[in-house]
């Protein structure tokens, strides 16, 4: 509700009220001329009266549902169609106390407040005044039902309220026992083999917790086996087949006062005997059931742990064609009788469903190489550690000794959420038929827990090719702002497959110094990002064809090109122990630079910078600190590279030392 400005009250506004301080009579009711309520309310609601004047001796002209008496009008009108002065509101609620006891009132506010219990006045603030008032009182309530009534009205000025009402809980002041619970009922559920015993709440304010109690038919002996604030308990049935339990249940109250025992409702357990410890066998196919018939028993219930769905057999077996993969799955096993009653379940076993085969298997030559791909489901067909390739040149394909090396192993994600991985066999021969089967493997491969083989692929390898492409020429490398540039000549080798891009540190003639190789291009052009701190490099490029041969594996030659990078670094060091931890990426768009750092304690705020080349400074993109720990720097110039800087600012107005970062942002075109 939407709290108008409060205002004071003027001195005027003070004035004795003699004859508004008895309008409402001593039994807490309206005159005749009032209207009745038209809301129906459920208790523990209030229904809610508003009235156009402090009479409360006309019709309401609202009446709704209130969790609660708790509201602050300020100065305006509590609902449309009343005065922001001159205005009544009354509370009603009848409440089942249950037992009831010992309660406290309390009301405050501002202007005149009354609260009535059963038509009885106990409390009585009914005075015009400039700030809230309180009273407080403490109350016995007998068991049942009883009315509450709260009177407030507003003569001018601000206006609020609150009551609330709130048993009296200390052992040395409560001694009322709480009702017995009602309804009980105990059933023995023969869907989940579960003793369940139900209640309704009970109605005191107070309600510690409820005890359920079990013994044994034709002994005496009551045993507690459940504490419990929920109006329901549920437990396996107790030992024994064909013996019948009393269970009863006590409400607690807060201060410790215990009910009386509810009458004992029976359950009678199974005449089947519990089963033998089942015996589960994981596989491709599902997960398989075996136990010991039991004596008694016309049927079976059997449940995965963790799944809702029980399932009825006849026999001593069952197979869990559901079972999901690569996950250890709990069984147990109860037993049914000739009545339909269900008996403890079994001692639980386990079992782990392998991974899924991989499917649809491919082998293409690569010149004398394979090359494979293969398919698996990750929501369906379980969680992979990883693959074996397994090859043979005689069918079918041993898969338990002939597994192969299968390098350069990628995957990607499939639009349909498969993935699909790839590797390369470069251990075959030319010319050669050869037979392919993969397994996957998931956690603790050897536990059971690897595939069975996959489809069949089969694949003859093209005429051996000994003549690598020739070396590559025309290289150049060129420092940017942003990296260095490669270009070479195109090769003319007709079965080149790729370039793949080395870089190192110059060593005399050489580029031998920590030479790292970049992933192969089909380009003639390679742009290295790098940060452009004025590192001397060097650049090789290598062909290789379809077959794999490779002119600097051959020949041990390639072209090298030196280059030295622009130095762009500030001139302004960035300290390394400051509190923010500054990270950075391009934007989707490759136009912009995302920043994102770790919350600082104690700041209220952050401010970003960037490092201005023309003037030596690190500049403001945020005049003022921001809340959020990511900042996006939309349209920074491209072609070059951009170094920032972020504080944390703190309550006194200093800033901490700063964390930095960069982030290179290449042309639409290096």
């Amino acid at each position: 509700m939407t709290t108008p400005p409060r205002r004071h009250r003027g001195a005027a506004a003070l004035a004795a009220i003699a004859t508004a301080c008895g309008l409402i009579t001593a039994a807490g009711t309206t005159s005749a001329a009032a209207a009745t309520a038209t809301a129906t309310c459920p208790s523990p609601q209030f229904t809610r009266d508003f009235f156009p004047t402090t009479s409360f001796s006309q019709a309401p002209v609202r009446t709704d549902c209130d969790i609660a008496v708790d509201e602050n009008w300020g100065t305006g009108a509590p609902a449309a169609g009343l005065p922001s002065d001159n205005f009544g509101v009354r509370w009603s609620l009848d409440r089942d106390f249950g037992s009831g006891g010992p309660f406290t009132l309390t009301a405050t506010g501002q202007d005149g407040i009354r609260v009535y219990l059963d038509g009885a006045l106990h409390i009585d603030l009914w005075k015009n005044v400039a700030a809230d008032q309180t009273q407080t009182v403490n109350v016995t309530i007998p068991p049942g039902t009883h009315k509450l009534r709260v009177y407030t009205v507003n003569w001018s000025g601000a206006a609020d309220v609150k009551f609330g009402y709130v048993p009296r809980t200390s052992a040395a002041e409560d001694k009322v026992k709480p009702l017995a619970p009602t309804g009980v009922t105990s059933v023995l559920d023969n869907t989940t083999a579960q003793v369940k015993v139900a209640w309704a709440a009970n109605r005191e304010m107070d309600l510690g917790v409820y005890r359920v109690y079990r013994r044994l038919a034709g002994t005496t002996a009551w045993t507690a086996v459940r504490t419990t604030k929920a109006t329901s308990f549920a437990e396996p049935p107790p030992e024994g087949a064909g013996r019948t339990y009393q269970y009863q249940v006590r409400a607690f109250d807060l201060a410790g006062n215990a009910s009386a025992a509810t009458a004992g409702q029976p359950v009678t357990t199974s005449n089947a005997a519990v089963p033998g410890v089942p015996r589960a066998t994981a596989a491709d196919t599902g997960i398989s059931l075996t136990w010991p018939a039991s004596p008694g028993a016309t049927g079976y219930l059997v449940k995965r742990i963790g799944d809702p769905t029980v399932r009825k057999t006849t026999a001593t077996s069952f197979k869990d064609t559901a079972a999901p993969r690569s996950v250890v799955s709990e069984y147990q096993v109860s037993a049914v009788d000739s009545a339909g009653r269900a008996s403890r379940y079994s001692t639980p076993v386990t079992a782990r469903r392998p991974v899924a085969a991989p499917h649809e298997v491919t082998a293409k030559p690569a010149g004398k190489y394979v090359d494979l791909t293969w398919k698996v489901r990750p929501a369906t067909d379980g969680a992979y550690e990883g693959f074996t390739v397994y090859r043979s040149t005689t069918l079918p394909v041993n898969t338990q000794t002939a597994e192969v090396f299968c390098g350069g192993r990628t995957s990607k994600k499939l639009p349909d959420g498969r993935i699909q991985w790839a590797c390369q066999d470069n251990g075959t021969a030319a010319d050669t038929k050869y037979h392919y089967a993969v397994k996957g493997w998931g956690v603790e491969q050897h536990a059971g827990n690897t595939s069975v083989p996959s489809n069949t692929a089969t694949v003859t390898t093209g005429s051996r090719d000994q003549t690598p492409p020739p070396a590559v020429t025309g290289l150049t490398a060129r420092a940017t702002a942003y990296g260095i540039v490669l270009k070479w000549n195109a090769n003319p080798a007709a079965d080149l497959q790729r370039y793949e891009v080395y870089a190192g540190t110059p060593m005399g003639q050489d580029c031998s110094a920590g030479v790292t190789a970049y992933l192969g291009t089909a380009d003639t052009s390679y742009l290295l990002e790098t940060l452009p701190d004025g590192e001397k490099l060097c650049f090789f490029v290598d062909a290789v064809d379809t077959t794999g041969n490779s002119s600097f594996q051959w020949t041990g030659d390639a072209s090298v090109a030196n280059a030295t990078e622009l130095d762009l670094t500030p001139s302004v060091a960035t300290p390394e122990n400051g509190p923010v931890t500054l990270e950075a990426t391009r934007t989707t768009s490759g136009t912009g630079a995302e920043l994102s750092w770790n919350k600082v304690t104690d700041a209220i705020g952050y401010l970003v910078y960037r490092w201005n080349p023309t003037t030596k400074a690190y500049e403001k993109l945020t005049p003022q600190p921001i809340t959020g720990t990511a900042y996006t720097d939309s349209a920074p110039p491209t072609g070059t590279t951009h170094f920032y800087r972020v504080t944390a600012s703190y309550p006194d107005g200093k800033e901490s030392a700063p964390g930095g970062t960069y982030v290179i942002l290449p042309p639409a075109h290096p």
